[in-house]
């Protein structure tokens, strides 16, 4: 099973849950992924924080939400983390480009620096400057429990582009999904992650955000199983190019993508 921890500036390299429940929701995971919780020790006393474990490989994190945070009703969401070289001149960029930084550059001993931003359409993502190198946890990517893909869900895909092709080396390549232009992320030539347009009434109240992908050998066994779990799903198996992929929550309300392909 490879690792990464080679990340360059622009790859996503880190995936977590904020969860209202982490108990519940590290439970909940670990019985649809096979994901085992391994506790971390936060620095300054900062709410509980966990690596997910598929074997002994890292496949992401997830943390507690504060009271604060769950009283401002914020709902539980995965955080996604951008390599960056400086976490602090991402900071800066964020802000002449019209983002707003929600939590500015801060060091996490023994391995880098985060800081968590909004695009200028409301979409949360965050930046990581890795200190660690060879010596972090890495990460497994593409494997079955794992994270396969990072996609924005965009009302204006074209400010979109212009944000994060201005704050990082992305370029961009529609291509046609049936009746939708889909923008694929491309980095140093190759696919990075993807932009889609919410258009249409399915998306009405819903918010501009980054949707995580985690990859699963048969779709509909796994919503059966969200299903039973007490989770929801919001987009039913649905075959795409590469396979097949559907949306889901789990019982918390955090939402999540899963996707069979077909390599």
């Amino acid at each position: 099973m490879p690792v990464r921890t080679d990340f360059a500036p622009g790859e996503f390299c880190w995936i977590d849950l904020i969860a209202h429940d982490l108990d519940a929701a590290s439970a909940w995971y670990g019985a649809l992924f096979g994901w085992k919780r391994v506790n971390k020790e936060t620095p300054g006393g900062g709410p509980p924080y966990a690596f997910l474990m598929q074997g002994e490989h890292v496949v992401g994190g997830m943390g507690q939400m504060s009271d604060e945070m769950k009283a401002m009703g914020i709902p539980p969401l995965w955080n996604h983390y951008i390599a960056t070289k400086d976490c602090a001149a991402t900071e800066a960029k964020v802000k002449e480009l019209g983002g707003t930084v929600t939590v500015p550059t801060m060091e996490v001993p023994g391995f880098g620096q985060l800081a968590f931003f909004l695009d200028p359409e409301g979409a949360p993502f965050a930046a990581w400057e890795d200190n660690a190198g060879s010596d972090g946890p890495g990460m497994v990517l593409k494997e079955a429990g794992s994270l396969s893909w990072n996609e924005l869900m965009s009302r204006d895909v074209e400010k979109a582009q212009a944000f994060y092709g201005s704050l990082t080396d992305w370029s961009f390549e529609t291509l046609p999904m049936g009746d939708v232009p889909y923008s694929m992320i491309k980095l140093a030539g190759e696919d990075a992650g993807g932009m889609m347009p919410m258009d249409g009434p399915q998306f009405e109240g819903i918010p501009a955000h980054w949707l995580v992908y985690f990859r699963v050998e048969d779709c509909a066994e796994t919503v059966a199983k969200v299903e039973a779990t007490g989770g929801s799903i919001r987009v039913r198996p649905t075959a795409i190019p590469v396979g097949e992929f559907a949306v889901c929550a789990d019982p918390q309300g955090g939402g999540f993508a899963i996707v069979r392909t077909d390599d």
